[in-house]
């Protein structure tokens, strides 16, 4: 059975941004696609949902707490980039999910639910770590490692080496370790061999806790670990088997001015 792939959009535009010299016209979207054409050939998958953020409408993290990937800025030219990719992932014939509330690791986490409960496996694409939680044998997760060219095929195992924790553990650990990168700051004086030492005691957050450790900061904790838990609740849009409209993305891109974009994916119309 062919697998569903699930890509965290925010996640890879930004690297593709990133990646690629700041001359380049329209590099997130040109990096982007680029990667779902090499992702969709070598993996075949039987359908493909682009799962994005509502930047500047506040979710349920951010009202719980205020300090919530707080200082995060974004180059004007990446926002108008990532407004226009989600135009070009549906001239492409692909999926997209998007809603107010809901982050991109959300609409991942919902997929991976509704696939593994048809009985089907997953690959989501993503360099946000918080997905490890969703690793299972029927889910695996591919993590960029250099640019977006590269990817890591991280599974139950790989989350195991990495963290010490199994993947259900994970906002467990989010919550005791911290993430700087969301401002959440964890418990105090403690890191990643703390945390899966901790979790490899008591197995989840909820019962060290009631084992009295970390009292002063329980509340806070429960909070954290809430965060960092991705919400498979999130809206889907129907996940029907797809066949690629190649003819109408390429004409999409050449209208952008993409020509060797619209070029490529003409050839493979």
């Amino acid at each position: 059975m062919r697998p569903l792939l699930i890509i965290d959009g925010d996640s890879l535009a930004h690297r593709a941004y990133h990646a690629m010299p700041k001359s380049v016209r329209l590099s997130a979207v040109l990096g982007f696609t680029n990667m779902v054409l090499r992702l969709w050939q070598a993996e075949e998958p039987r359908a493909l949902l682009v799962g994005w953020d509502s930047i500047g409408k506040p979710t349920y993290r951010n009202e719980a707490f205020e300090a919530y990937q707080s200082g995060r800025q974004f180059d004007p030219e990446l926002l108008e980039q990532l407004d226009q990719l989600p135009e070009l992932v549906a001239a492409l014939g692909f999926a997209n999910a998007k809603a107010p509330g809901y982050e991109a690791d959300d609409f991942l986490a919902a997929a991976v639910a509704s696939e593994e409960a048809r009985g089907g496996s997953a690959l989501v694409a993503t360099s946000d770590r918080d997905a490890f939680q969703l690793a299972s044998e029927r889910t695996t997760i591919l993590q960029p490692v250099r640019g977006v060219s590269e990817l890591a095929r991280v599974g139950p195992a790989e989350v195991r080496e990495r963290y010490g924790v199994e993947p259900g553990q994970v906002p467990d650990f989010i919550a005791l370790r911290g993430d700087p990168s969301d401002r959440l700051p964890g418990a105090s004086g403690v890191g990643p061999k703390k945390a899966a030492d901790v979790l490899r005691e008591h197995a989840t957050l909820e019962a060290a806790l009631e084992a009295g450790r970390f009292s002063a900061q329980a509340e806070d904790l429960r909070l954290y670990r809430r965060i960092a838990t991705l919400d498979a609740s999130a809206p889907l849009p129907p996940l029907e088997d797809q066949h690629p409209s190649w003819a109408e993305a390429s004409t999409l891109a050449r209208d952008w001015g993409l020509n060797q974009l619209a070029d490529r994916l003409a050839g493979m119309a």
